[in-house]
């Protein structure tokens, strides 16, 4: 066995034993892949406003350390780690496709106009020094729902002049 395998096996055993330390490790080696595994398939314009990299990175680290402690996956080399997780997010992704484009969440039946113009009235609304509770009140819908409205289209203003930087990824 190689240095680098026996330091990957090592990682794996403490992750699997709980290591908050080793999980930290996998996760500043991995996210980097897996989100550009998300980003990858995550063509739909309607679908990123909606999701992205980090949620689907987020979901498959939390689906793997559970399963990594309950000894599911018997992983020998860094490669099969990588494949494993780039699988993951691939299926998460697919299944939140395919929960935001059920019924009444489709987000095909959003007009970018219309989402737009609702963010705009949202930032309005807040910007004349309202609270959450009353940006609700006045545009309807929840105040954790407009706040992540807000925070989703201030994400995608900056993506769109580019403070974004792809390789922060």
């Amino acid at each position: 066995m190689s240095e680098t395998e026996a330091t990957f096996q090592t990682l794996i055993e403490r992750v699997r034993a709980g290591d908050e330390r080793a999980a930290e490790e996998l996760v500043r080696r991995y996210e980097p892949m897996v989100r550009r595994a998300a980003r990858v398939r995550l063509a739909d314009p309607r679908l990123r406003q909606v999701l992205d990299s980090v949620d689907i990175c987020q979901s498959v680290m939390a689906s793997f350390f559970v399963r990594a402690a309950l000894g599911q996956y018997e992983l020998n080399e860094p490669d099969q780690l990588l494949r494993l997780l780039a699988t993951m997010a691939r299926n998460k992704l697919a299944n939140q496709a395919r929960g935001q484009r059920a019924a009444r969440r489709d987000c095909r039946r959003v007009e970018a106009g219309a989402l737009e113009a609702g963010e705009r009235q949202v930032l309005d609304v807040r910007q004349a020094g309202k609270d959450w509770a009353e940006v609700a009140a006045a545009v309807g819908g929840s105040p954790e729902a407009l706040r992540m409205k807000r925070a989703r289209a201030v994400r995608r203003a900056a993506r769109e002049i580019g403070l974004d930087d792809p390789d922060d990824a």
